[in-house]
């Protein structure tokens, strides 16, 4: 690193890991996120620390798993505390700004930038308290979700034009700054999260005719494990398609992964034309990812990979180029690499994250890395502990499933109950318990859950609350 290099967070919403040219997609357009990969390092195996988007981003601020901070569900926001990175950079004089979505409690708080710039906070300090009655099926009408699909315009488009017309008015704005301390700058987007309305332009790109289909559609290959199968009929999205509504829902969630990746290259070429781009570290990742009607599930909250699996590029001073790093990459890696970069002191706070850089220089290879889910239909906690080879899912009171990514990278063969691997489940589960107890993080979300359902007002009121399936750009 240069004596003085800039971070450039780049934040999408939704975006799976597979659905970039540099990916080996094999129709997804993404030609400036493909710049950004051959100009830098692709970390291939980057995690969330939870399929959910309030849990993940608040991971991504403070470094800390969800069971350390316990930002459980969208209805539990990260509140300023514990510390975040952008809290470490400004008490030691950096410029720490953000511009767009947030999704933490509102801005009666210290998140941790000087500046919060159209910040999209939880809807009304309160975010999706209905997902807090995991006991309840059905809390969430699913048909919205299956009209809003195709070509047309959407206010979630329009405010991630706002955001990327800010960030390149931010970005010439710091090239005439005169500062000796490195600036850090994290652009937020919603896409492509849903609504699956797509503007016209990049929906075209994806002619119905040449769609490929949803994979994993039959009944074998369908989620076996009762947790994941609860999940599906709380969140039943897939009886709403028939065959062609189902392909324009697929054809609009990779137009939106195009409308993003534009966003990104509108940002970039400002970097570039100011000269700043050779002093700054730019770094591309999404909160989550999405099943795009994989298995017969849509969105997120589940611990497969479509989900649970994120982009995840890096450039800048001193990183290869067109280089691809396999060791296991996560959410919680971003606070150590932004510190390390503007050479920033941390605290004493033991955090699980190593920097990006030192994964480059070889650093993680033995590492594990979790993902845990504690939302809206799902009866119990869902821990997923990801080792080079493995994927073991706990879930606290049911079986467990083990999965040979090496062998099976679809996640279709459970393992859990084959004698054969026995001590390799064993090994898993006490990895796993190196990092946390699941059961007693389990119990601890569910503890904190139950405090905040009666200070809301207690079960009845939640049922007969406002329901919304996406935060709106203007919440109260």
């Amino acid at each position: 690193m240069t004596d003085k290099t800039n971070v450039l967070i780049l934040f999408s919403d939704e975006h799976r890991h597979d659905a970039m040219g540099c990916a080996g997609h094999g129709l997804v357009k993404t030609p400036h996120l493909d710049q950004l990969a051959s100009r830098g390092t692709r970390f291939t195996k980057a995690y969330t620390p939870s399929p959910i988007c309030v849990p993940a981003r608040a991971s991504l601020a403070t470094g800390q798993y969800v069971h350390k901070n316990r930002c459980w569900s969208n209805a539990q926001a990260y509140e300023g505390t514990p510390t975040s990175w952008g809290h470490q950079l400004i008490r030691q004089s950096h410029r720490v700004d953000s511009i767009g979505k947030l999704h933490y409690r509102g801005s009666d708080y210290d998140n941790g930038f000087e500046n919060e710039i159209l910040p999209l906070y939880i809807r009304n300090g309160t975010g999706w308290i209905k997902g807090l009655l995991r006991d309840h099926e059905a809390v969430l009408d699913v048909s919205a979700y299956t009209t809003e699909i195709g070509p047309g315009e959407n206010s979630y488009t329009d405010y991630d034009l706002e955001v990327t017309r800010n960030a390149c008015d931010w970005l010439n704005d710091a090239a005439s700054a005169q500062s000796d301390k490195p600036w850090t700058l994290f652009v937020s987007w919603l896409r492509p999260h849903y609504p699956l309305t797509c503007p016209e332009a990049f929906y075209e790109l994806y002619p119905l005719s040449e769609m490929d289909e949803a994979r994993f559609m039959s009944q074998e290959a369908l989620p076996q494990h009762p947790v994941t199968q609860t999940i599906r009929r709380h969140f039943n999205y897939d009886d709403c398609f028939d065959g062609q509504t189902r392909q324009i829902a697929r054809a609009s969630y990779y137009g939106l992964c195009s409308f993003l990746d534009a966003q990104v290259g509108a940002v970039m070429n400002t970097l570039h034309q100011t000269g700043q781009a050779d002093n700054t570290l730019v770094i591309y990742t999404s909160d989550h990812g999405d099943h795009n009607g994989d298995r017969r599930m849509w969105t997120k909250m589940s611990l497969y990979d479509e989900s649970a699996r994120i982009p995840m590029l890096m450039s800048g001073p001193q990183i290869p180029k067109a280089k691809t790093v396999e060791t296991l990459a996560s959410l919680v890696d971003i606070y150590p690499t932004v510190l390390q970069a503007v050479g920033a002191q941390d605290d004493e706070i033991d955090r699980p994250g190593l920097s990006l850089q030192s994964l480059i220089d070889g650093a993680g290879e033995d590492r594990a890395v979790l993902s845990e889910y504690h939302d809206g239909g799902s009866p119990v906690g869902m821990f997923m502990l990801r080792t080079d080879k493995w994927k073991y899912n706990c879930y606290p009171g049911y079986p467990p499933e083990l999965f040979d990514l090496a062998a099976d990278p679809d996640e279709l063969c459970d393992l859990s109950q084959d004698p054969a691997y026995s001590e390799d489940l064993k090994r898993c589960h006490d990895k796993m318990c190196d990092l946390l107890d699941p059961a007693e993080a389990n119990d601890l979300a569910f503890a904190d859950q139950a405090q905040l359902i009666e200070q809301l007002g207690g079960v009845e009121k939640i049922v007969n609350s406002e329901e919304f399936d996406h935060t709106p750009t203007h919440s109260g």
